[in-house]
C-alpha cells in the first residue's frame, strides 16, 4: 500500500485557484488508490506569523497539526502559484514554521506551478526546489506548468488536456519516486 500523500495548496488568497488545482491532484490519486490528503494554507491561523513561528513554534495547536503531517508524510505535492516572479510569502512562512531538518530530510516532492500569465510559475518553482533542496528533499524532475491556469479551469476541473497529461504523469512518478 502507497503511503499518503500531502498536497499543499500554497496560498492563503481566498478564492484562489490553488485550492481548485489541489483538489484535481486529489481526484489523481484517489483515481490510483492512493490516500491523499490537502494541507489548505488559507487554514492557517491570520496572526501565524506571530503565533506558529520562532519562539512561539510548537504553542498553536492548530499549527501544531500541519507540522505534524508534514513531519509524518513522506511524499507531497505543491501547488505553487506565482506572485511577483516567486512564490507566495505564506509558503516560506509555512516552510519555516516546521521543524528543521525531520519535516523534509530524505523526502520526495512535487511541484506544480501556476500563472495568470505565460510563465507558468517557472522562477517560483525554481526558487521553491532551491528551498527543498536546502531542507534536505528531493523534488521530481517533472513540473508542469500551468500557464493562464484562469482559462483552462472550469467548474474545478482542467479543460486543457495537456496540462492534464503533465499532471497524470507527474501523479504517477511521484507514486513510483
Amino acid at each position: 500500500m502507497t503511503e499518503k500523500v500531502y498536497i499543499i495548496s500554497g496560498t492563503n488568497r481566498q478564492q484562489a485557484v490553488s485550492l481548485q488545482v489541489s483538489k484535481v491532484y486529489q481526484q489523481e490519486f484517489e483515481a490510483l488508490g492512493v490516500d491523499s490528503e490537502i494541507i489548505d494554507l488559507q487554514q492557517l491561523p491570520a496572526d501565524y506569523l506571530f503565533s506558529g513561528l520562532y519562539e512561539n513554534a510548537g504553542k498553536n495547536e492548530l499549527v501544531n497539526g500541519f507540522r505534524e503531517k508534514m513531519k509524518v508524510g513522506h511524499k507531497f505535492v505543491f501547488v505553487i502559484a506565482e506572485y511577483n516572479g516567486s512564490f507566495p510569502g505564506v509558503l516560506k512562512a509555512f516552510i519555516d514554521g516546521l521543524e528543521f531538518p525531520d519535516s523534509f530530510m530524505n523526502k520526495k516532492c512535487a511541484l506544480v506551478g501556476l500563472s495568470a500569465g505565460i510563465q507558468g510559475a517557472v522562477l517560483a518553482m525554481s526558487h521553491f526546489t532551491d528551498i527543498l533542496n536546502y531542507c534536505g528533499a528531493h523534488v521530481l524532475a517533472e513540473k508542469p506548468k500551468l500557464a493562464s491556469i484562469g482559462g483552462h479551469i472550469q467548474d474545478g476541473e482542467i479543460t486543457n488536456e495537456r496540462y492534464m497529461k503533465h499532471i497524470k504523469k507527474q501523479v504517477k512518478q511521484l507514486i513510483e519516486f
